[in-house]
């Protein structure tokens, strides 16, 4: 089974008011290094760190973008001016490369960029926009126009134009740009999120959103991203709904979480749903733990495991709104596969973020793919169900 990312590609159904982009697969930047043995720009570029939001309220954990899972095509300007963009649960800015970055900047000058003489309903802005990663930081200014998303006109648009992009993920990105779908509290310069400014211009029948991935890597359809609600055909049984407990990003309470029968959150601790990575994070001395109990090897900070041992290894349970959800080793571990060759591994690292927003376990496509996930903004909750 090979590693792959989601590109959304654009589809609007009616359904109710339901705003639907369909998913599709495609190899993501972290399968072709790995397919190299490139371990050591993996390591580097997975190094903990933190993104900030500046001119914000509050620190939000890295997404880790090699592994990007969720992108789609949205639109900026009059006429419109199409941008491939990441998903992100993790963060509340859209921003897209500009036309004004310097000729030096090869992550810029490698994708799609803004440019406002070419929009009539542009209107210049100027604010000073910056956002601390791991990899340096991204800066540009701010500029406001219509943003087109599932085919709606969201006016009077908040959005950054990156003048500088740093290190080599942004190179090498799928994407040209991130539209955060975390809280307003941590958008940088206080910018109004684009499914916020939906909400409050009455796009969307319902508050909410989400994800549902499809695991078959053998099914040319990836999945769907819902605006405005949820869709029953994409999970079955009940919502297990836990409420966000800061309204910054989704984080939410676990109560338990066992590797095993070992406990790995002992009276219980705070994880966040992100869409930025396909990876899980969690506290450094517990992922280690994890490694040594699964005889894990690693490789500049990637944990192999004998394909061959996959079957034999413990299930990873997450203890969420009183219900328990257990991710099989066959969902837990990442099978690359390329030039005949298959390499399997842990699809976890260990990241220690610090008091107060950490200690923090973060879940993303591993623990969303098997699980359709719901973000409620109306009640400030996050959903989880089978997915079908």
């Amino acid at each position: 089974m090979k590693l792959i990312v989601l590109l959304c590609t654009l589809y609007v159904a009616s359904f109710g008011e339901l705003i639907r982009f369909k998913l599709t697969k495609e190899n993501s930047i972290f399968q072709n290094l790995v397919a190299t043995g490139n371990f050591e720009t993996i390591s580097l570029l997975s190094q903990p760190g933190i993104k900030r939001a500046e001119e914000g309220n509050a620190d939000v954990a890295l997404s880790n973008f090699m592994n990007a899972q969720y992108f789609g095509e949205v639109s900026l300007g009059t006429p419109p001016q199409p941008f491939k963009v990441l998903f992100d649960t993790g963060s509340s800015n859209l921003w897209v490369p500009s036309s004004h970055c310097g000729l030096l900047n090869i992550a810029c000058r490698t994708h799609r960029r803004y440019k406002d003489s070419d929009s009539s309903t542009f209107v210049k802005n100027g604010t000073d926009f910056s956002i601390q990663y791991g990899t340096g930081s991204l800066t540009g200014y701010i500029s406001q126009d219509t943003l087109i998303m599932g085919g709606i006109s969201v006016k009077n648009q908040l959005f950054a134009e990156a003048i500088k992009e740093p290190g080599y993920t942004f190179v090498a990105a799928k994407f040209d740009g991130i539209l955060g779908m975390g809280f307003p509290s941590i958008a940088v310069t206080g910018a109004t999120p684009p499914f916020n400014n939906m909400i409050a211009q009455g796009l969307v029948e319902k508050p909410m959103f989400a994800f549902w991935l499809n695991r078959n890597p053998d099914d040319k359809n990836g999945g769907e991203l819902t605006l405005g609600g949820m869709d029953p055909d994409h999970y079955t049984g009940n919502i297990t709904w836990t409420t966000v407990i800061m309204s910054a990003y989704w984080e939410f309470a676990v109560d338990e979480i066992t590797y095993g029968t070992e406990s790995m959150c002992s009276g219980g601790c705070k994880a966040i749903a992100d869409t930025g990575t396909s990876m899980m994070t969690g506290p450094k001395e517990h992922v280690d733990r994890i490694v040594e109990m699964a005889g894990a090897t690693s490789a500049s900070g990637v944990n192999m495991i004998d394909c061959t041992k996959v079957a034999d290894l413990p299930t990873f349970t997450f203890t969420i709104g009183g219900r328990k959800f257990p991710l099989t080793p066959e969902q837990y571990i990442l099978k690359v596969s390329e030039l005949g060759q298959t390499v399997c591994l842990l699809g976890m690292i260990g990241m220690d973020i610090p008091a107060p927003a950490g200690p923090l376990w973060i879940l993303g496509d591993v623990f969303q793919g098997p699980y359709y996930t719901v973000y409620d903004f109306g009640n400030a909750r996050v959903g989880f169900a089978d997915a079908a």
